[in-house]
């Protein structure tokens, strides 16, 4: 049989029997109730494809909000990070792949030497038969009387390894990192879903603090309005001074507040630059009264959220790496079979290098095969089979986990609207009942302290309403992200 026949032989052998051994991936079944328990009475605001027709935030329809929103993926350092991981989990694959492939190597050497002289001793030395019957010595150390000859020796060639897949070892390790990889695509799905949902919570929560600015400023002008009548009323002596006191004490409290509130809105302005990429230095937003409506979605049927979610997604990615990890561990079982092969000319004269006679072949398979391991692959297989049941218990958790962050936020929203109007009659009555009081001051009729008592009554019950107002917003944006943002595994690259 000719080379190429005995090559072809052993490669056709090798790959009619071929398999990947190890167990071939299934999803764990994840069984998921019919509907959220706490959709019941609750009614969002927007239609069902809502998180599939664009970026999620535009349902909140605030030009500010969408242009901070599309810096994320420009400037967010994060985000930037979780690309770098992905690339790199991409270039693995490549690596992986890479082993289906033989390695082929070339190499040139040019030699000096001396000869063997009369009465010298030469040690180390090499001798290559060429293939014309030729005997060429290289290297060795010449003691003694080297009265020999120098001898230059020319050579250059070529080698190759192939290493066969038989048992599937290359194979099970691509189906690892190809995983790995769709699982680092999802880890950055996931960070950039996370930067854009704490951007938008800390846009609303700063959009609050400017509304609690103007709030605390009202009250301000108002109380002075109040120290004005109170100091009058003094000076015609219907009012006592302990009055006038009161209401400055009063003034001064709010003063106070009015100055603290701006400690938050600055920390919140530092943290939406950074999320942007900038140096808080180099950022502002100027001060914008909040939305008084609050849009939310449908949070869809739980069975959609394992393909919604990027961190179900990522889980579900590493369960099926550790599997394939499984097969790469079983792999090292089964014998190796390796194809070699070289080209080699050596010759003294270097223009007749390339030539028949100076030229040296080799080929042929090596078949190896571990027999004592001191029980190293059972341990690796049981690595690996423990690294498996670990991810499947880590995916199981993160979808447990993704179920109670949706009904956390549904109960949020359905609770806090419930709140909100409540809130607004409070608000409402207390408005009214602290212009009785003040009229009934004014008439003398009522002491200085039910001003006081009124006005602290309005200002807490329209802090409250604010509150409300702004963890309804935040809980909406929660809502949003724990849906996956409109995110979906299909997104995944194959």
């Amino acid at each position: 049989m000719s080379r190429r026949g005995y090559l072809c032989a052993v490669v056709a052998l090798a790959l009619l029997t071929a398999c990947a051994v190890g167990p071939n991936y299934k999803r764990p079944k994840f069984d998921t109730s019919a509907s959220y328990k706490e959709e019941n009475g609750w009614k969002p605001s927007e239609p069902n494809d809502v998180l599939s027709r664009g970026p999620w935030w535009e349902i909140f329809n605030d030009t500010t909000l969408n242009e901070l929103e599309q810096k994320i993926d420009i400037s967010n350092e994060n985000v930037k990070a979780a690309v770098a991981a992905y690339d790199q989990a991409n270039a693995l694959v490549d690596q992986a792949r890479a082993g289906y492939w033989p390695t082929v190597d070339g190499s040139a050497s040019r030699m000096r030497g001396a000869s063997r002289g009369l009465g010298g001793v030469t040690t180390g030395a090499t001798t290559v038969t060429t293939g014309g019957g030729q005997t060429v010595t290289t290297g060795g150390v010449t003691t003694g009387n080297t009265g020999g000859q120098t001898i230059t020796t020319n050579s250059v060639g070529v080698s190759a390894n192939w290493t066969l897949d038989i048992w599937g070892q290359i194979r099970r390790t691509v189906e690892s990192d190809k995983a790995s990889a769709q699982s680092s695509a999802a880890a950055l799905a996931g960070a950039r879903l996370s930067a854009q949902g704490t951007l938008a919570t800390d846009y609303f929560e700063l959009r609050a603090q400017d509304q609690l600015q103007k709030l605390l400023d009202d009250t301000v002008v108002a109380e002075q309005l109040s120290l004005k009548i109170t100091e009058s009323r003094y000076r015609f002596g219907v009012a006592a001074k302990a009055d006038v006191v009161t209401a400055e004490a009063q003034l001064l409290s709010s003063q106070a507040q009015q100055i603290n509130a701006r400690i938050q809105r600055a920390l919140l302005e530092h943290a939406i630059a950074v999320l942007v990429g900038l140096q808080p230095a180099d950022f502002s937003l100027s001060p914008v009264m909040m939305r008084a409506d609050v849009p939310t979605v449908p949070a869809g049927v739980p069975s959609t959220l394992l393909e919604r979610r990027p961190d179900v997604a990522q889980a579900e990615r590493k369960m099926a790496a550790a599997n394939a990890q499984i097969g790469v561990a079983t792999a090292a079982y089964f014998p190796s079979l390796t194809l070699s092969g070289s080209d080699q000319y050596a010759s003294s004269v270097l223009s007749k290098l390339i030539s028949l006679p100076n030229r040296t072949w080799s080929l042929g398979p090596t078949l190896a095969e571990t027999l004592i391991d001191g029980g190293l692959r059972k341990a690796q297989v049981a690595q690996a089979r423990a690294a498996y049941e670990a991810s499947v218990a880590n995916y199981r958790q993160t979808v447990l986990s993704g179920f109670q962050q949706v009904e956390d936020q549904i109960a949020t929203l359905r609770i806090l609207e419930q709140q909100a109007v409540v809130e607004v009659d409070a608000v409402k009555a207390a408005r009214e009942a602290e212009a009785l009081t003040l009229n009934q001051y004014k008439a003398g009729t009522v002491p200085y302290s039910s001003v006081i008592t009124a006005q602290t009554t309005r200002l807490s019950a329209e802090e409250t309403a604010l509150t409300v107002l702004s963890s309804r917003l935040q809980a909406s944006v929660a809502l949003i992200e724990a849906l996956g943002g409109g995110w979906g595994a299909s997104q995944l690259p194959k």
